[in-house]
């Protein structure tokens, strides 16, 4: 089950302060993965190869990104990625974690209770595994599994860490529940942009809803870095995908929806300097750089609105509609099918 904290106090009430330890220096790694969606398997031959290499190149801190089994395109064939709660992604986690020392961290999507999760497992090198649900499904991913509760920060030999995957980071809920509790954050995104199939005018018409999404995404991980003022480690996937874009709620009408992943892996330090960064449009890929844990002053103040950045109108608009239209999807058979599948894995 999830780790759970109580009452956890009001970072506004208790403002960041140094650490009373000398700041800890620590070799770590991100990921930027090209899986293949639904096929656990082929998915995790390749995580697997890159989380040895980081290892080999001394990282004892590794992010791997959101979805770590599987992309999450709108397609039937994801439902296969659901896991049950012990599986062949977790343990690879934490043979790999025991291996080379290392703490390990990626989300990946998890049957339990009757419902589906979209699980961040943080792996410890003496097996210890912390785990955080995504609080709030972003768009079609609400087709495939519903929001936790849990505050994802955990106290770990490393001291504190806090978790958050993809729209995570740029809401200020996410800051205001790990603020002045962690040392580090690991983050990973599966962060994708505008359809290009749906012909040219649509194209020029989306052209700057794009170029704002793509510096959003980029943003994201040093904005994250800022409020917090802590190291950020920052995993993405890569590549493009074909997914389908349901049209209402209610029903299972659907236009095609090919397009990419955009953003960056990158790693940040407290101040929010990127130390190490590989862009989703240089492909698969490893970075690496020695970051500080530990806290400092937050560099900028958390905001008193739902979302960090500013975001377009039309893309409130496509997150509301496509939210609707997946956990309607959920509801009538996403949920069921993604149980099932977890059951026979």
């Amino acid at each position: 089950m999830p780790d759970h904290v109580d009452s956890p106090p009001d970072p506004l009430d208790s403002p960041q302060v140094p650490l009373d330890s000398p700041p800890r220096r620590v070799r770590a790694a991100a990921i930027q993965l090209e899986g293949v969606p639904g096929r656990v398997d082929l998915t995790l031959e390749r995580l697997e190869a890159m989380i040895v290499e980081a290892g080999e190149r001394g990282a004892t801190l590794i992010a791997v990104p959101e979805f770590c089994t599987s992309p999450v395109p709108m397609r039937a064939e994801v439902h296969a990625a659901v896991l049950p709660r012990e599986n062949a992604a977790v343990g690879m986690f934490r043979r790999l974690a025991a291996r080379y020392r290392a703490t390990i961290g990626g989300s990946m999507l998890i049957a339990d209770d009757d419902e589906v999760y979209n699980r961040y497992h943080l792996v410890e090198p003496g097996g210890r595994v912390h785990t955080h649900d995504t609080d709030l499904p972003t768009m079609w991913e609400n087709c495939f599994y519903t929001g936790g509760h849990d505050d994802g920060a955990f106290d770990t030999d490393l001291g504190g860490v806090g978790v958050a995957s993809c729209w995570e980071l740029i809401r200020t809920q996410t800051v205001r529940r790990l603020q002045g509790r962690i040392d580090l954050a690991m983050t990973g995104t599966h962060w994708w942009t505008v359809p290009s199939n749906w012909g040219g005018l649509a194209s020029r018409a989306l052209a700057p809803l794009a170029r704002r999404n793509r510096a959003l995404s980029e943003e994201a991980p040093v904005e994250f870095a800022r409020r917090l003022g802590v190291p950020v480690l920052q995993a993405s996937h890569c590549g493009s995908i074909r997914s389908d874009f349901l049209l209402a709620p209610g029903t299972d009408l659907a236009v095609g929806y090919e397009t990419e992943f955009v953003g960056a892996t990158q790693i940040v330090n407290a101040h929010g300097t990127v130390l190490a960064s590989r862009r989703t449009t240089e492909g698969p890929g490893i970075v690496t750089a020695d970051v500080e844990l530990g806290a400092c002053w937050s560099v900028t103040p958390a905001e008193e609105s739902f979302w960090i950045p500013d975001l377009p109108l039309v893309m409130r608009g496509y997150w509301h509609h496509q939210n609707l239209a997946g956990r309607s999807y959920y509801r009538r058979s996403g949920r069921r099918a993604g149980l099932w599948a977890a059951d026979g894995a």
